[in-house]
């Protein structure tokens, strides 16, 4: 049989999710179109895939931890978290450098994030619980001890504005510039890598292992707290790195952002194909999934619609998409009864 350049190029089938979502994407596009022209131009592009740099960031973690078996809810918080101390500490220090920002930010992300493992390891407690918890917890700690004072574009570091402000291709247009914001590399740098921790490392399978049986990679000598402790680190330090970004493409530093947009962020991945059970989960499903709710939250507006209809029109394919995805897994358990009992 002849494979498919995907096939080839991947070493596996596209899933019936990830199919389903490009046709959603492609017949959305299409449909947009033609409704108004000017939605498919360059400058859209590049404004969709700034807008959906940080979402793909936060959902590459989210990825891991629903393979994993867990539903991280704290991420926002410790990107808020990680980004604002990096900030504070840059202007408290006077350096004013993107790789130590980055850098502390990823390790603050790290440190917060091995809170939640460590808890949810020791004492057995259901991740969702344990991070709904954290999430106040680290929020509430860091209005405490931190306050929540907002920095304007002229309080903001020149190397963060500078990473907000370079393209790595610009445009003249006939009213404006516009271009690929660099951040892009960023991206695709985290997606690289995550792909290679997941698919090419013993760390990568151990995760889907944790994620399918706890219980039977525990017997087949699995390290759960050694993975656990990665997998909630990971996440913790692309949090961390988001929150650097986010706060870059605003140039604003808002320490009460971002909070309340984790289930979209988690909805994203689910509809991407990660089961909320644990085990499955790909890389191009969860890219899919991301970039069909940057179109519904930031395209709407091409066809006459307000910004009320955009979680309707995400909701609405979230819901027909798990409708689905429960649909088979209900024939597929029938029919292997049947062949078992057979």
């Amino acid at each position: 049989m002849k494979r498919s350049p995907f096939a080839v190029a991947f070493n596996r089938r596209m899933t019936s999710m990830e199919k389903f979502l490009l046709v959603v994407i492609i017949g959305y596009i299409a449909v947009v179109t033609v409704r108004n022209p000017a939605f498919l131009s360059l400058e859209t592009a590049f404004d969709l895939v700034r807008n959906g740099s940080g979402v793909m960031i936060l959902a590459l973690g989210t990825l891991i931890i629903l393979i994993s078996g867990g539903i991280d809810v704290s991420f926002t918080a410790i990107a808020i978290v990680a980004g604002y101390s990096s900030v504070l500490l840059m202007r408290e220090f006077g350096i004013d450098n993107l790789v130590f920002a980055i850098g502390v930010a990823a390790a603050i992300g790290a440190l917060l994030g091995s809170v939640n493992a460590l808890l949810i390891h020791f004492y057995k407690l259901p991740t969702l619980i344990v991070t709904l918890g954290t999430a106040s917890v680290f929020h509430g700690s860091m209005a405490l001890l931190l306050g929540m004072k907002t920095f304007t574009r002229t309080d903001v570091p020149q190397s963060m504005i500078a990473l907000g402000s370079t393209n790595i291709i610009t445009i003249q247009g006939e009213t404006s510039r516009y271009g690929l914001n660099i951040g892009v590399l960023i991206v695709i740098a985290v997606i690289v890598l995550t792909w290679f921790l997941l698919y090419r490392t013993m760390i990568g399978r151990a995760v889907f292992a944790l994620g399918s049986n706890e219980e039977s990679a525990t017997r087949i000598g699995l390290k759960v707290l050694r993975t656990r402790l990665f997998i909630y680190m990971y996440a913790g330090g692309l949090s961390g790195l988001m929150g650097i970004i986010y706060f870059s493409n605003l140039a604003y530093i808002n320490p009460a952002a971002l909070v309340g947009t984790e289930l979209a962020v988690i909805a994203a991945v689910v509809i991407g194909g990660a089961k909320l059970s644990g085990g499955e989960g790909t890389i191009l499903g969860t890219v899919l999934g991301v970039i069909t709710w940057t179109l519904f939250q930031n395209t709407l507006v091409f066809l006459g619609l307000g910004a009320a209809f955009n979680g309707l029109f995400f909701g609405g394919v979230l819901v027909v998409i798990l409708c689905v995805i429960y649909y088979r897994q209900r024939q597929s358990n029938k029919r292997a009864l049947v062949f078992s009992a057979s």
